[in-house]
């Protein structure tokens, strides 16, 4: 069913990218969960339900909750605890229009060790540099706001949270752009920890080098043409993904 309005591309592009994530091994059973801002509603979002594996999401399964993660509208529940750390980072990060929390494997990875860093050592962690923060306290489940709120304060600077033995933060201006930090993200983390796991010294890239690189990176085409791609796979593979109800 093609989308007619704003929201209804909203719903589609989330549920695509929760599909997507599903299908490259970065989610964990029933847990994590993606927001989007909806567009022309400031204070409402978008999230997955409670009890769907991310891979049978559809559109018309997307739940609307206000900032406060009140359920505005949807046929699901939600997740008690899912929107105090999407809720505190849509609130203090307003251009977060889309924000991504996952456990997957390799960038988690880097959250389990001391001193675990997105390091400057393949072409593809380049597009990270100066992005991304880290959180070095880990004080359980984020069962209320004021742990959410505490949490994100890494998000002032940065687009993308690290948490110490937790999992990952990634926000974006869109859903498209998000996601695909999210994968590059990951991929990234895999070569620095399948590099680390050789035990030989991992090849730093200069500095000057590494900025150069970050900077011919900027443009969003890519980006954008890779979450089209993966529609097309979702609509070969997996008729009926996109129903909005």
């Amino acid at each position: 069913m093609k989308a007619v309005n704003a929201e209804q591309h909203a719903r589609i592009d989330l549920a695509c990218a929760l599909r997507s994530a599903s299908r490259m091994g970065l989610g964990e059973g029933i847990c994590n969960h993606f927001s989007a801002e909806v567009p022309g509603h400031a204070g409402h979002f978008l999230i997955n339900p409670q009890g769907l594996h991310w891979s049978e999401v559809t559109p018309a399964d997307l739940v609307t909750v206000d900032a406060q993660g009140k359920k505005v509208a949807g046929k699901h529940e939600v997740e008690p605890t899912a929107f105090f750390i999407h809720g505190a980072a849509h609130r203090s990060k307003p251009d977060a229009k889309c924000v991504l929390h996952t456990h997957m494997p390799f960038a988690t990875t880097l959250t389990v060790v001391h001193g675990g860093r997105v390091e400057p050592v393949s072409q593809v962690a380049l597009k990270f540099l100066g992005r991304t923060a880290y959180d070095e306290n880990y004080n359980g489940l984020a069962l209320d706001d004021a742990e959410g709120a505490r949490i994100v304060t890494g998000l002032k600077h940065a687009d993308i949270l690290f948490l110490a033995n937790h999992g990952i933060i990634v926000t974006g201006p869109a859903i498209d752009l998000a996601f695909d930090d999210l994968y590059y993200l990951e991929r990234a983390c895999m070569l620095q920890v399948l590099g680390m796991g050789t035990g030989k010294p991992l090849r730093m890239v200069p500095e000057k080098i590494a900025r150069l690189t970050a900077a011919q990176m900027t443009d969003d085409t890519q980006a954008r043409l890779h979450f089209i791609a993966l529609k097309r796979l979702l609509d070969r593979d997996e008729p009926g993904w996109s129903n909005l109800g």
